[in-house]
């Protein structure tokens, strides 16, 4: 899709009256957007809104890059900018299965058994070097949370309330 007619198709969702009853998502989208891509140029291809735990109304980006690379970066909805970065990698990925040292099976038991519901999805990422467990729970409330376990220690990192999705995930 052109990324003129994805920022137009972005901004005019993100003015509808579901998400504006939130009045969360303050700053302007296009402004995240573009710092998104300056620091990973290549195509959008999905933008989350979300609520994060302690920081409060961000857009996520994923991104393939001109590089080759999928990137997940992270922008403060009010400021416009760029707090994270992270790349998605496969699972076999080397770099990714020598630091990790919780399973996937133990990553998602602590996720679900602090949010219960059902796993829709499952990144393998590496945030700051740092292998990471994301995972997309749907719960019975009918409410999407993106859980991030550390793959080192298990600990769960940050948690995420979506609000809206465009785009492939």
């Amino acid at each position: 899709m052109n990324k003129k007619i994805l920022v137009v198709t972005l901004a005019a969702l993100f003015s509808a009256s579901a998400f504006a009853a939130k009045d969360t998502h303050k700053g302007p989208m296009e402004r995240c957007m573009k710092a998104a891509l300056a620091k990973h140029p290549g195509k959008v291809v999905s933008l989350e809104a979300e609520i994060e735990k302690g920081r409060g109304a961000i857009y996520e980006f994923d991104i393939v890059g001109t590089d080759g690379k999928e990137w997940e970066v992270e922008c403060d909805a009010k400021t416009g900018k760029v707090y994270e970065e992270e790349i998605d990698v496969d699972p076999n990925n080397e770099e990714f299965k020598s630091k990790a040292k919780v399973t996937l099976e133990q990553a998602k038991k602590t996720a679900l058994g602090k949010y219960p519901g059902e796993i829709e999805s499952i990144e393998y990422e590496l945030e700051n070097g740092n292998p990471v467990y994301e995972f997309d729970i749907k719960q019975a409330n009918g409410k999407e949370v993106e859980v991030e376990v550390n793959a080192v220690t298990g600990a769960i990192g940050e948690t995420e309330e979506e609000v809206y999705e465009i785009g492939k995930d």
